[in-house]
């Protein structure tokens, strides 16, 4: 209540407030693209059931999470060294390095799971020849919806810890971080079905999605190793790259003869 009511009366916590919602709902884009692909690979009456479900166990484990802020904080304590770092930079800090805490350990594990996902969905989009693996190219849905679930749940952990640790870093206010979280997930549920059937409509923005999954996995591996690129980099390229395929996509309506 405390909290509540320090939030209604400081516009520090609304500055604050305001900074995390947006952070938490850019960060929440990576989780959305994959249970997006996953769920499409379900037959079509158990994918907007995928998506909920996906979304939900998403809000409930990040509150879960919120919950034990000390035990997540303590999960950027080091476990265990190899000795192995990079250069020195001007601020004194390694390129890289093989001091690795949990979180390292489950963001290199989360990016090894994403790259081999992705890699895999490509391969089978671009092989001419029909497999009864989760991505066949001609749509065919061989994934069980329990499978799709226990996929989405092990990502949705890795992207979870990530986000929560971000919202640790920004402020110290459980009830801002709490009400970030909530509408954070929200528009992610608001906008799950829209961006799921228009990735299903444009198998172009499909590969582009896969693309992106590949990045972020890369990204996850690298800052487990110390090596962290700044999101607004990440995003960045995410968002030209969106907007290229927007104008491929209006290039090619535009050459379509008319009916």
């Amino acid at each position: 209540m405390n909290s509540l009511q320090a939030l209604m009366s400081d516009p520090t916590a609304w500055a604050a407030l305001l900074a995390l919602v947006v952070m938490e709902i850019v960060l929440g884009i990576d989780n959305l693209i994959f249970i997006s692909i996953l769920s499409n690979k379900l037959p079509a009456h158990q994918r907007q059931n995928a998506r909920r479900i996906g979304i939900g166990l998403a809000l409930g484990m990040r509150l879960l999470l919120l919950s034990m802020i000390a035990w997540i904080v303590g999960l950027t304590a080091p476990v265990f060294d190899l000795g192995w770092s990079g250069t020195l930079n001007a601020a004194g800090v390694p390129s890289f390095e093989t001091q690795f805490s949990w979180r390292d350990l489950i963001l290199i594990a989360g990016g090894l799971f994403l790259i081999w996902k992705a890699t895999k969905e490509i391969h089978h989009a671009v092989d001419p020849v029909a497999t009864e693996d989760v991505l066949d190219k001609r749509g065919t849905a061989s994934i069980g919806f329990s499978a799709a679930i226990v996929q989405i749940i092990l990502l949705d952990m890795v992207f979870s810890i990530d986000s929560i640790l971000t919202a640790v870093g920004m402020t110290d206010n459980l009830a801002v971080m709490v009400i970030a979280v909530i509408a954070a997930v929200t528009v992610m549920l608001l906008a799950a079905d829209p961006l799921a059937n228009f990735i299903n409509r444009n198998p172009t923005v499909v590969m582009l999605a896969l693309g992106f999954l590949l990045m972020i996995g890369a990204v996850l591996i690298a800052d487990g190793f110390g090596v962290h690129v700044p999101k607004g980099y990440i995003y960045a390229a995410m968002a030209f790259s969106t907007l290229v395929e927007v104008l491929n996509m209006w290039a090619r309506r535009g050459k379509k003869p008319a009916a």
